[in-house]
Formats: C-alpha cells, structure tokens, sequence
C-alpha cells in the first residue's frame, strides 16, 4: 500500500502540476481568442437565456420548446451542473489557496474563471451537438461522445480513457470524500456521530440518485440556487460587519498577485508562482472548467441548439467562481485569522465566526454539507454516464446502487488514499478532454459564428468540418 501510495503521489504531482495547469490555461486562452472573447462580452445574454430556460415553455428564439430534444430544462441542465460544481473547493479550496498562496492567489483564480468561462462554453456546445439517444430513449453526451462523433471511431479509446477516470474519480472526489467532509463539520460542530451522518446521507441521496437524471435535476433546479444565495447572503452579512476592510482585502488580493509576500503571524510566506499556482489549481478544482464534467450533466438539456446551452452552462464557472468563491475569499481577508496558520474549511468557519460570533461556523458546517450533499447527486450522474459508456445501460442501476452503498463508508474511513486517487484520477479525466476540445475547436467556432450571423446549425445537420 505505501509503494502504492507513493506511486500515485508522484502521478499526482505531474497530473497537476504546472504542464497540467499551463495546458488546462493554455487551451481556454485559445477558445477564448478564437471566440473573439465572446464568452465575456456575452455573459448578459447568458443570464437571460438561463432565466428564459427555467421551463420548456415556447416564447421566441431564445427559449426551449417542448419539442426540443433531451429531458431537463436548460436551466435544471446548468443547476445539475452547478450541483456537482459548487462544493468544498468554494469553502475549503478558496481557505486553502490563500493559505499556501497568499491573497494574490484570489486574483489568479479570477483569471482561471475567465478563461474558464471559453472552456466550459465550448464543452457543452459539443456535448449537444455530438450527443446520442441511448436505448432507454435517453440523451448522453459528454466528453467520451464528442470524442467518438466528433474525432471519429479512431479515437474511441480515449473516450474510453475518459470514462474509466471519471467513473473511478466519482467514488472519490464525488462521494466518499464528501460524505467524510460532512460527517467531520456535523461532529465538529453539532457533535453528531459520523456513522449517523453517513446513513442520513445514504438515505436522502439515494432517494434522488436512484430515481435518475430527472429527479436529480428536479431536486438541483430547487435546492442549488436557495443553497447558493444563503450562502451569499451570509456572506455578505459578514462584509456588512467587516465594511471599513473591504478595500484592504482587495489591495492585497491585486498587490500579492505580482509581489511575494513575507511570513507573517502564523503565515509561512509565499512567493509569486505559489499564487499563481494554488490559485490556478484551487480555480480550477472548483468550477471544473477543462475536466469535462459539466458537459455530461447539459447534454441531457431540452434544447435542439449547442449555442444556447452553451451561454448558459459558461455561467457556471462565473457563479461558482466570480460570485461564490470571491465571497469566501473576502470573508476570509477581511478579518485576521488567515494570518494564523489556519487552513482548509476551519480557516472559513473561523473568519465567518470572527464577524459573526456563536453562529458563525454553524453557518459554514450546515452550507458544506448542503453543498457536498449536492456534489454527490450530480458526481452520480456523471458517474454514471460514464459507466454506461463503458458497459451498457444495463449497468446504471448497479452503478447508483454501488454509489449509494459508498457513501456511508466514506463518512467513517480514513480517506488519504482515497483523496489522493479520486484527486489523481480527476485531473487525468482532464486529458481527455482538452485533447478533444483542441481538435473540435474549428466545430465551436463555426456553430458560434453561424449562430450569432443568424443561421442556426442544429444537432444532426452536417458541418464542413465534419465531412
């Protein structure tokens, strides 16, 4: 187990890595310049389209019809999507950047989540235009789709690749590890026993996960976005108190981005590259912009156009990022506690008690367990996808049943091997990926041009690239 161990420490290292990190920036640079930074320009439109898409309701152009393909509302697509999305790394990922990386870390994220915004935009075009019907009737699609029906039969074993990492990465990252953080902050914080976090998780996500993508969705379309604006509304509860050290924290974020800064309290010190780097690397483990999982949650939205979906789910990166762990992050600069050595959820807990004493790090115990309770519902369904391309859609149940069954044993287990091999497996998910968004790029920016000239290219309708 230790020669193990270290093997997959040392995988771990180089799968992120700086190569890793340059590639996964490097590759949403170049769909943001070949976008002509619409991404960005467009952010407006996507707002309105995801508000236009709560429902399959026919109005105009930009809304889904009730004869669009797929069986979730757009809206529902990107609130599974955000499910999975918005989890730990918003509490403890943000706590933990700033603690390795200083405040310019913050700014660094910011920067991932911009050019993230190209990526995941391009993903989810793809993940509709190449989509499938499955047996069951069902839409799939995701990366291992539009890497068989875009790249063509030749490349079917990366798809393959994919699926097996991410099927593998879901037990991890998506459930026995999030069940564990869970049962920590409930007996941190309320003293209930793990084991009995563990069944009560058990039992509530397998009522969702086993009914399917539907139920799912239906459950991510209510408690995500409630989830979601409490915990800003804390959050900004918290800036009311810390007003007069707002300005400062932003100081520091821009300052440190470009100039090391010395120890100071309890903090070691960090030199540029370590803010570039954690501040890259927590961006993106947080809004997941380049692994390839949200395109599997949009493929199944009720829409016949990849443009449309694509505005919205490039959303989820600037909600989970811009909005959600920029609110962390100044909970966390505005008061002093990130300058004692503390790390992870407890620096977060400790600064939201620092303005908020008594309830403070309630506050914080009760949102990552809201928010890791839906990062497995939608970690399930990615999972599952992924499995189904794998073996069939006879292996669905199984998979959920076997999902279900994990989740208690993560909130009891001694998860460091676990971490560390959900945590390798998931960057590896990423190569895949960024290979197949590299190739089919040309296929994004002709549907996004064609769209925006006013000629839709719809799922199934031959493109030059495609010939």
């Amino acid at each position: 187990m230790e020669t193990l161990t270290s093997l997959l420490g040392a995988i771990n290292g180089v799968v992120w890595g700086p190569l890793m990190l340059i590639l996964l920036l490097g590759v949403g640079i170049y769909l943001q310049i070949g976008l002509k930074l619409m991404p960005i320009r467009k952010l407006g439109m996507g707002f309105k389209l995801m508000w236009q898409g709560r429902d399959a309701k026919p109005s105009d152009k930009t809304s889904a019809k009730p004869s669009d393909e797929g069986e979730i509302s757009p809206f529902n697509a990107l609130m599974t999507a955000l499910s999975a999305t918005i989890g730990t790394g918003n509490i403890a990922g943000v706590a933990t950047a700033i603690a390795l990386g200083g405040p310019g870390a913050v700014f660094w994220m910011w920067i991932t989540a911009l050019v993230g915004m190209a990526t995941k935009f391009a993903e989810a075009v793809l993940a509709v235009r190449y989509r499938e019907t499955d047996s069951t009737g069902y839409h799939v699609g995701g990366p291992m789709f539009y890497i068989k029906n875009g790249l063509g039969r030749k490349w079917l074993w990366l798809g393959g690749l994919f699926s097996f990492f991410g099927a593998v990465a879901a037990f991890g990252i998506g459930n026995t590890v999030q069940s564990n953080s869970v049962a920590d902050a409930m007996d941190a914080t309320f003293g209930v026993p793990h084991w009995l976090t563990g069944v009560i998780i058990m039992v509530l996500a397998g009522a969702v996960i086993l009914g399917g993508i539907k139920r799912i969705a239906k459950v991510a379309g209510k408690l995500v976005p409630v989830m979601g604006i409490a915990y800003v509304i804390a959050g900004l509860l918290v800036l009311i108190v810390n007003a007069g050290q707002i300005g400062d924290a932003f100081g520091l974020i821009f300052y440190y981005a470009f100039n090391p800064m010395a120890a100071a309290g309890g903090f070691a010190g960090a030199a540029v590259m370590a803010a570039i780097r954690f501040g890259v690397a927590r961006g993106i483990f947080s809004n997941e912009a380049g692994l390839g999982s949200a395109p599997i949650a949009h493929a199944a939205a009720q829409t016949k156009n990849p443009i449309r979906q694509g505005l919205i789910a490039m959303l989820g990166t600037f909600i989970d990022t811009i909005i959600v762990c920029t609110i962390t992050a100044l909970v966390i600069l505005t008061s002093t506690v990130w300058m004692e050595g503390e790390a992870g959820a407890s620096l977060t807990a400790l600064s939201f008690d620092a303005a908020l004493p008594g309830f403070g790090n309630q506050i914080v115990a009760i949102a990552l367990a809201i928010f890791a309770f839906t990062t497995i519902l939608g970690w399930s369904f990615y999972g599952e996808k992924c499995c189904q391309f794998l073996f069939g859609t006879r292996s669905i149940m199984l998979y959920r049943v076997l999902f279900v069954l994990a989740i208690p044993l993560g909130a009891v287990a001694q998860l460091g091997f676990i971490w560390l091999m959900a945590d390798t497996f998931n960057a590896m998910m990423a190569i895949p990926n960024l290979i197949a968004l590299a190739l089919l790029s040309p296929v994004v920016f002709k549907l996004t041009r064609d769209y925006f000239a006013g000629k839709d290219v719809l799922p199934g309708e031959a493109l030059d690239h495609d010939k």
